[in-house]
């Protein structure tokens, strides 16, 4: 499968399950460029990774979340498939693929457990991305195969206890040292922190310069002083290996130095513009997932004599939620075309990002409302998506930080 699929050209469609007639039609011009449909290719990624989830993981789902190990066996099988280089080139081991294909992987994933899809994305779009995209060919080749691959799993580490949103806020030092960099300092909620082997880390290199003063570096645990540290028992995500980093006189070689000194802050917001795509495409996949859960439950229960399908109160939530779930697609997948196409996205990415990880939200908690008290159990699989979606509005930028950068380009743009 690696290296077959390649980006259309043409665009995206919408698509729409439970509203097939309506992916017929063609969209129109629009202000991000012509009509478009989804390519044969692209629909044979969601159909095979759709069958993928369907047997592999969304059986295994609730196990995962009551045990909070991390699916090491589904990561493995995932690699094998070329899901965990998506957007690498086939020359790293990649599968050559667009950030549509990339979209809809993590949408699929996601239907059956945003906590595993988490993972697929922010393997693919922070760590493993951020060394292709401004690594040295030497970083590129010594770690991109092996991540393209599933050789192992990739962190990436900028969030620390003192700096969340205010990334600027770096606490982690690197001081020169001959022809090394010694990294001393911490992390937190750092995905794959304790499993992922290879990590990118952000941290000060000039004091003096503030946000023009942060670098990024890759490091692996052969390095001493690296280590993962606490791992965090979440709300939801619960499979997803969270946890802190510790830097103890790390000795990072020089030529580990991820682009130009001064570098890592530019650096990070533009792989965060990518990453926001896959969380709004993880946050439609979840929202798909608890809404067709919430669909087929409202199909079979009886209360007074009738479905639950044939009151007037549970339709207006059903197609509030159908109409929320399409235009948070709409807006990812547009903001997916614009990358491949080499627009600036930024925006576009806020902007779905923002909008389909609150709908994700709403549309769980929805969900639990259809499903009454059953929905507050774990025999249901909506108590997960609820539990699983608020991590969406929070990480990659929360919806105030969206906000921001989606105001900021409006007024620069008076």
């Amino acid at each position: 499968m690696r290296g077959v699929f390649l980006a259309d050209d043409r665009g995206f469609s919408v698509n729409l399950p439970l509203h097939s007639h309506i992916n017929e039609a063609i969209m129109t011009e629009t202000t991000t460029g012509p009509g478009f449909a989804l390519s044969e290719e692209q629909e044979a990624v969601r159909m095979h990774i759709r069958s993928f989830v369907d047997e592999e993981i969304t059986p295994v789902a609730l196990q995962y979340d009551e045990s909070q190990e991390f699916p090491t066996d589904i990561f493995r099988k995932l690699g094998e498939l070329g899901y965990l280089g998506i957007v690498m080139p086939a020359e790293y081991s990649g599968s050559g693929m667009g950030y549509m294909e990339y979209a809809i992987v993590v949408e699929e994933v996601a239907r059956g457990c945003p906590s595993i899809a988490l993972g697929v994305a922010a393997h693919n779009g922070l760590c493993t991305s951020h060394i292709y995209r401004f690594g040295s060919e030497e970083l590129r080749q010594r770690y991109v195969p092996r991540l393209a691959t599933g050789g192992t799993m990739g962190a990436w580490a900028l969030t620390e206890p003192n700096a969340g949103s205010d990334a600027g806020g770096t606490q982690t030092t690197a001081v020169r040292d001959g022809d090394s960099w010694i990294l001393n300092g911490s992390k937190n909620f750092i995905t794959h922190g304790n499993v992922g082997d290879i990590c990118v880390v952000m941290a000060v290199t000039d004091a003096a310069a503030g946000k023009r003063g942060i670098s990024a570096f890759a490091v692996d645990k052969t390095m001493a002083g690296f280590y993962g540290s606490k791992k965090e028992n979440k709300l939801g995500m619960r499979c997803s290996d969270t946890a802190g980093l510790t830097f103890d006189n790390v000795r990072v070689p020089a030529s580990h130095l991820i682009g130009n000194e001064g570098e890592g802050f530019v650096q990070a917001l533009q792989i965060l513009d990518g990453g926001r795509i896959s969380i709004a495409a993880l946050s439609v996949g979840l929202a798909q997932g608890a809404f067709e859960a919430a669909l087929r439950y409202a199909t079979q229960r009886q209360q007074f004599g009738k479905r639950l399908a044939d009151m007037q109160a549970i339709q207006f939530k059903l197609a509030k939620m159908a109409t929320e779930i399409d235009a948070s697609r709409t807006l990812t997948y547009r903001a997916a075309w614009m990358r491949d196409q080499g627009m600036d996205f930024t925006v576009a990415a806020s902007q779905a990002k923002l909008y389909a990880s609150e709908v994700a939200v709403r549309t769980a908690e929805e969900a639990i409302q259809i499903h009454g008290g059953y929905g507050y159990v774990k025999e249901y699989p909506v108590e997960k998506f609820w539990r699983d979606s608020k991590l969406l509005t929070i990480g990659e930028g929360t919806s105030e930080i969206q906000k921001m950068v989606i105001a900021r380009n409006l007024v620069a743009s008076l």
